[in-house]
């Protein structure tokens, strides 16, 4: 049985990481039907309420169990809404490393959500399970997310070329795809920063 991570939540300034659940199938459809999470993840596109549900009910408890991540619905204290999805993969546990990606709601872009959640899963993955290295990787053209990336500490290892695909946005029917390289960041406990409130928000992980 490999190592993995325990069914948890973690709580932030202004937002709850949970587990998803099944009540999170109408959130996840709505967020994912958005021309940016289109263009800069690997979300299957159109994501529909059966993969809402495949996702919720399968995919990520397994991916917890198996020891290969684990997936986070972003939801607000206030509200209780859902303002994004946080995921770790490819983790490696003799290393003690894994790799973050997430996206942010467009109804919820601007907030600084996406630097506050994924410092709050940093801050967890360093001083709670005694990992030592989160890596993110980012599309050369989101200029976004390496904001995110560079507001959370993290250093810029370099650039893998041409190791994503972007695909088409809304403009051309979602049929075109292009190339992209992925710049490599990694952060460790050494880097963590105290982040400014309110900082801006991105489109995507990638």
């Amino acid at each position: 049985m490999p190592a993995s991570f325990p069914e948890t939540a973690i709580s932030t300034e202004r937002l709850l990481l949970r587990p998803l659940a099944g009540g999170d199938v109408p959130g996840l459809v709505a967020m994912m039907d958005d021309e940016l999470v289109h263009a800069w993840t690997d979300v299957v596109q159109p994501f529909t309420e059966e993969h809402a549900r495949e996702w919720t009910r399968m995919l990520a408890p397994a991916r917890r169990i198996e020891g290969r991540g684990i997936v986070f619905a972003v939801t607000e204290h206030l509200t209780q809404r859902m303002v994004g999805v946080v995921e770790l993969r490819s983790t490696d546990w003799r290393l003690l490393s894994t790799e973050v990606v997430f996206v942010t709601a467009s109804w919820a872009r601007g907030e600084g959500y996406a630097p506050e959640a994924v410092n709050g899963v940093a801050q967890w993955l360093f001083e709670d399970r005694g990992f030592l290295r989160l890596e993110l990787r980012t599309a050369a053209g989101n200029t976004a997310a390496q904001q995110v990336a560079q507001k959370l500490g993290c250093i810029s290892e370099g650039v893998l070329r041409s190791a994503w695909i972007v695909r088409g946005g809304e403009g051309d029917g979602g049929a075109e795809e292009s190339r992209s390289d992925l710049i490599l960041w990694s952060l460790l406990p050494e880097d963590m920063e105290p982040l400014a409130p309110r900082e801006a928000d991105h489109a995507g992980h990638r």
